[in-house]
C-alpha cells in the first residue's frame, strides 16, 4: 500500500514495489500494489505508466483523501477486498501548505497554515496506519515520510517542519507497539528531491541551485533514491531496522 502514489516519491515507490517478486528476482509472483492518492486522473495515469514500464505489474488504484477519518473504513475495506494481508505500508502522502506571513500578526492565517500542515502530513499517515495495522501481516513494514525540514525548520511560520517532526514521535510509539508482531516502523527524512510537485511547481532556479549547493554530493535527490530506501526497509534484509529516522539528503547540513 502506497499513499501519495500519483507523483514524485510515492509514484517511484509504487513502481519499485511493482517490480518486486517473491524472491525480488526476474521470476515469481509479483507484489500487488494498491496506489492511493487524492486526484483520480493523475493516479490512474501514474498506474498506467507503471504498467507500461513494468511487464506483469499488478497495481490497483484507490482515489481517496486520507485527511478525513471517514477514509479509514474505505481504505480498510479496499485492502480487505484484495484477499491479501498488507505486507508493507508506505505513507508518502504530504504537502506544503500556503505559508502565512510571520510578520503580519494574523493569527488566523498562522493557524490555517499549521492546521493544513498537520492535516496533509500527519493526519493522512495516522489514518492510513490505524486503519490498516489490524490487517497487516506479522513481520511487515511501515514507512512514514518526514523531511529535512523537521530538523532545520520550514518557511512561513514553521507549520510544515513541525508537522514532519511530529511523525518522529509516532514512529517510536508504533515501533514499540508493533514490535511484538515483528512489524518494523521507520521514517525517511529526505532533503531536496527534484521531480516532485511538493512545492506546487518547479522551484526558482536560484533556490534550486542553493539547495543543491548545500549537499556534499552536488546533486539533488531523485524520487528513485528515496523509493529504494523505502523498499529496503520493507524487505527481509531491512527487517531488523526499526524505530529509526533515516535521512537521505546527499549530505546536506542541518541549519544551512
Amino acid at each position: 500500500m502506497v499513499t501519495g502514489a500519483s507523483a514524485g516519491i510515492g509514484k517511484a515507490t509504487a513502481k519499485r514495489f511493482a517490480e518486486r517478486t517473491e524472491n525480488d528476482g526476474a521470476s515469481g509472483t509479483r507484489d500487488k500494489v494498491l496506489m492511493v492518492a487524492r486526484h483520480e486522473e493523475r493516479l490512474v495515469r501514474a498506474a498506467r505508466e507503471i504498467e507500461a514500464s513494468v511487464p506483469g505489474a499488478d497495481v490497483e488504484t484507490l482515489p481517496l483523501d486520507l485527511s478525513d477519518a471517514d477514509a479509514a473504513k474505505t481504505l480498510r475495506d479496499r485492502a480487505g477486498a484484495t484477499g491479501l494481508p498488507v505486507g508493507a505500508l508506505l505513507c508518502c502522502a504530504g504537502a506544503v501548505p500556503p505559508p502565512a506571513d510571520p510578520d503580519a500578526g494574523d493569527v488566523a492565517a498562522v493557524l490555517t497554515e499549521w492546521e493544513g500542515a498537520y492535516r496533509a502530513n500527519v493526519v493522512t499517515a495516522v489514518v492510513a496506519v490505524e486503519a490498516l495495522v489490524p490487517s497487516m501481516t506479522d513481520g511487515g513494514g511501515i514507512v512514514l515520510y518526514s523531511s529535512i525540514a523537521a530538523y532545520r525548520g520550514s518557511g512561513g511560520t514553521g507549520g510544515y517542519g513541525a508537522a514532519k517532526a511530529a511523525l518522529h514521535s509516532y514512529v517510536h510509539l508504533l515501533a514499540t507497539r508493533l514490535g511484538p508482531r515483528r512489524i518494523s516502523v521507520n521514517a525517511i527524512a529526505p532533503g531536496y528531491v527534484a521531480g516532485t510537485d511538493l512545492f506546487g511547481g518547479a522551484l526558482p532556479a536560484a533556490r534550486e541551485k542553493t539547495l543543491i549547493g548545500q549537499t556534499v554530493l552536488g546533486r539533488p535527490g531523485d524520487p528513485v533514491d528515496v523509493a529504494e530506501l523505502g523498499h529496503y526497509l520493507c524487505s527481509p534484509p531491512g527487517a531488523y531496522i526499526t524505530s529509526q529516522i533515516l535521512q537521505i539528503n546527499g549530505g546536506s547540513l542541518h541549519g544551512v
